[in-house]
């Protein structure tokens, strides 16, 4: 089947100053609807109950030499895919010829191919209403989450699979026939990736769509809510939905918080967003990151049994093998790779107000799989684990501040879920914590960025991270009211 995407997403048309104020005011409407008119909370928790008793997936671990449909290649060690599709897990060693970062090795997922996170939009009651589809991935700890109206890779879509078609496809392959809200290029998980992008794309339409068995019509609202309870809203999601074009309100805007507020460019923010720009391409083109391809088998530092990957020190993550019986999906048994981590990650934003306009502290980050080498991640992104020594304090900027912040100056916290397509259990905790100190910050490497540039920038691809555009959604969740749940206490009961 020939592909039905470009490859590059087009470029938006620069929308008009009163074109732009009115879909940001859509926006800040739908996220003050927490009941929708298309579905209910009470009929939307029994329906996501069900769906999560009956999409249930038998994944079992088994060793890399038993993957059926995958094979070891010759001269390479590299695990490839008997059609030569979908991806591969090789090497990769990266050197920093500026003396920065220590060089390094590792197993990497290669996936050139660009994959589409696409969310329908429609209007229920003059309110905007996204669908969202209820989704089991192999590598999800709690089976099924909540993922955009389309989650597919080109080899999905495509069908390289023989698999069953994928649902509301249509509305992305010629996307100009509805009105296209967001639409860009976005890397995924540089550390695990080389060069990974999908197309995240928002498209509202006109015409009546009906919600299929596994999806359901939800407000900004409800979905904000959702947010502020672990493991339901997926990373893919997560992505779309701060892509959404929140920038562009004023003060007449019907915002409920300033972290909805925006402005024109530069106004009350710290830094003009030619100012960042200049700053993250000045690192970028003075970075010495090197990289290159290595095979599997020369990857230095870690070591292959038949069962798994590993790194020889037991840090970072392994590659394992799973088979996956799953009824809800296109495709009913595979086996495939995985990539583990060995712990839980923090991704966290300080948060303050300079000007009383919310900024995040926001970190130039160097990782090796991202194709500018560079992106604008957390102000803290690791696995503390991964960094723990008993004769030296950590190197990680900022991890005390937020791990030690009291209650009152955290304003989100929750246990969000990486990619359930490629990794197994990837959990992190991601906080927004309220900054108390001065705004000065004497690193070179972080920056305070105004939500509403953010926001911005977000309307081209490569310059958030996909762990800063989650957060991203949750900070925009909170501009509706939400709240994280108490201990014991669930917004959505499972």
């Amino acid at each position: 089947m020939a592909d039905v995407f470009p490859a590059v997403a087009p470029p938006l048309k620069p929308p008009d100053r009163q074109g732009a104020l009115r879909t940001a005011a859509r926006m800040a409407e739908s996220a003050l609807a927490v009941e929708g008119v298309a579905t209910g909370s009470r009929e939307f928790r029994d329906w996501y109950a069900g769906r999560v008793r009956e999409d249930v997936a038998e994944v079992r671990r088994i060793p890399l030499a038993e993957l059926s449909g995958w094979r070891s290649e010759p001269g390479t060690g590299n695990l490839v895919h008997d059609s030569g599709r979908f991806f591969s897990v090789e090497g990769l060693a990266a050197e920093d010829a500026g003396g920065g970062l220590p060089g390094w090795d590792q197993p990497v997922i290669r996936q050139p191919d660009i994959g589409v996170l696409g969310l329908v939009a429609r209007e229920f009651g003059g309110v905007l209403h996204f669908l969202m589809q209820a989704k089991n991935e192999p590598g999800n700890h709690n089976g099924v989450q909540l993922s955009p109206t389309v989650q597919a890779t080109r080899s999905n879509y495509t069908r390289v699979h023989r698999g069953a078609a994928v649902p509301y496809l249509e509305f992305f392959q010629r996307p100009e026939r509805h009105r296209v809200l967001a639409d860009s290029l976005q890397s995924e998980q540089g550390s695990w990736f080389a060069g990974k992008r999908n197309r995240n794309i928002v498209v509202e339409v006109s015409e009546e769509v009906e919600a299929g068995e596994g999806f359901r019509w939800l407000t900004l609202g409800q979905i904000h809510r959702l947010l502020a309870q672990d493991d339901v809203i997926n990373m893919d999601a997560r992505s779309v939905l701060a892509c959404l074009p929140f920038g562009g309100a004023d003060e007449t805007a019907p915002a409920p918080t300033a972290l909805l507020r925006s402005c024109a460019d530069g106004a009350g923010a710290l830094h003009t967003t030619g100012e960042i720009l200049s700053w993250l391409a000045g690192l970028r083109a003075g970075g010495g990151l090197s990289v290159r391809r290595v095979p599997l088998d020369e990857v230095r530092g870690w070591k292959r049994t038949e069962e798994s990957v590993t790194h020889e020190d037991g840090r970072f993550f392994r590659v394992i093998g799973v088979d996956v019986r799953a009824a809800g999906r296109e495709v009913r048994h595979w086996t495939q790779p995985l990539i583990e981590p060995v712990a839980q990650g923090v991704v966290a934003f300080l948060v303050t107000e300079i000007g009383g306009v919310v900024h995040a502290l926001v970190h130039a980050r160097t990782q090796a799989g991202l194709i500018d080498k560079v992106e604008l991640a957390p102000t803290v992104q690791c696995v503390p684990s991964n960094y723990a020594r008993a004769d030296r304090p950590s190197p990680l900027r900022f991890l005390d501040e937020v791990l030690g912040a009291p209650p009152e100056r955290i304003r989100f916290d929750s246990r969000l879920s990486e990619e359930g397509g490629r990794f197994h259990h990837a959990v992190n905790r991601y906080l927004i914590v309220d900054w108390p100190g001065d705004h000065r910050i004497e690193d070179e490497t972080f920056r305070w960025v105004a939500l509403h540039q953010l926001a911005g920038l977000l309307r081209h691809g490569q310059y958030l991270n996909i762990e800063a555009r989650s957060l991203v959604a949750c900070l925009h969740s909170l501009a509706s009211g939400t709240r994280t749940a108490g201990p014991g206490e669930e917004v959505l009961a499972r």
